[in-house]
């Protein structure tokens, strides 16, 4: 067995494990019913599966030009999921649809923003 079949072997076994990272989490998207599960699933296996597939392109190409456009995927992806994810369980808390009785801590609750920096209340009563 030589060098590159071993490495294709790997990059095979990689892209699979990441469309099935991917997978999980489209499926997670579309079964929980709740934002931070929803945000969970959007976020944990998918940024995985993507870096898994990243790598697993970069195993298989072995080429500098495939490299310099795997770094900025991967780094693009770590930056903007947690960031989306973190806007997006912000707005759900904002909005009320968050399911409050599930919440074991309410790191939000304590009232750092003022209705008059937004020129709304923050969390309306209805």
């Amino acid at each position: 067995m030589t060098l590159e079949s071993v490495l294709d072997t790997i990059a095979l076994i990689l892209v699979l494990i990441g469309a099935i990272l991917c997978l999980t989490a489209t499926i997670g998207l579309l079964r929980w019913k709740d934002v931070p599960t929803r945000l969970h699933a959007a976020t944990k296996p998918q940024v995985l599966g993507v870096l898994l597939i990243v790598v697993a392109v970069e195993l298989a190409l072995r080429s500098w030009e495939a490299l310099a456009f795997g770094i900025p995927i991967v780094l693009i992806q770590f930056a903007t999921a947690p960031l989306a994810a973190h806007m997006v369980g912000r707005a759900a808390y904002r909005n009320r649809t968050t399911d409050e009785e599930n919440l074991y801590v309410d790191e939000l609750n304590h009232g750092t923003e003022s209705p008059a920096s937004t020129h709304t209340e923050s969390r309306p009563e209805s």
